[in-house]
């Protein structure tokens, strides 16, 4: 069966980002980013409401990093550590060597591609890495920006599942997308 060690947290690059561990320093960001309902509506979660939601969040990243059960980085782009977004293989599916990947921008960075290259070097880290078979990601199926996002990056929608969740009175529909390893060689136990 699969097994995580993210000790040392692995702070992983690209050409213009860095993606680094979330610290409460972030709180702020993290809560401008959670609080905005633009930015929240293909999320159905409840919007932070206080800096201690913020935080909150924050401590439920690092229970996951810490019981290697899942990990979010910090998108900040080089040169400058500030928070701008947050992206992570942070469901895994230990059993099935499979991951969820999850990917938030603040709305200024938004347009940018920066969310495209920071998915293509997280599931690199999630194929080489933490030896997964396949990465899905499970969105909104009116988020047209993600679903593009996602299938520029070799996801294949797998599955639109209909009225499989219950958010604030009413049933939604999701999308699953994903991308299997193409390199995968490993031998499964």
């Amino acid at each position: 069966m699969l097994t995580l060690n993210f000790s040392p947290f692995p702070v992983l690059e690209t050409d213009r980002l860095v993606l680094r561990r979330i610290t409460k320093n972030d709180a702020p960001a993290v809560f401008a980013l959670r609080s905005d309902p633009e930015t929240m509506r293909y999320v159905p979660r409840p919007l932070a409401q206080t800096l201690d939601d913020a935080l909150a969040h924050i401590a439920l990243i690092d229970e996951k990093i810490e019981a290697n059960a899942g990990i979010n980085w910090a998108i900040t782009l080089k040169g400058n550590d500030d928070f701008i977004g947050i992206i992570g293989n942070f469901r895994v599916e230990f059993e099935n060597y499979r991951a969820e990947i999850g990917y938030m921008l603040l709305p200024e960075f938004q347009g940018k591609g920066i969310v495209s290259e920071a998915i293509e070097r997280v599931v690199q880290y999630g194929f080489n890495e933490m030896k997964l078979h396949s990465i899905e990601a499970i969105i909104d199926p009116e988020n047209i920006a993600s679903a593009r996002v996602l299938e520029k990056n070799g996801f294949v929608k797998e599955a639109h599942l209909r009225e499989n969740e219950f958010w604030q009175g009413k049933f939604l529909d999701t999308v699953i997308y994903a991308i299997i390893n193409p390199n995968d060689t490993n031998t499964y136990q």
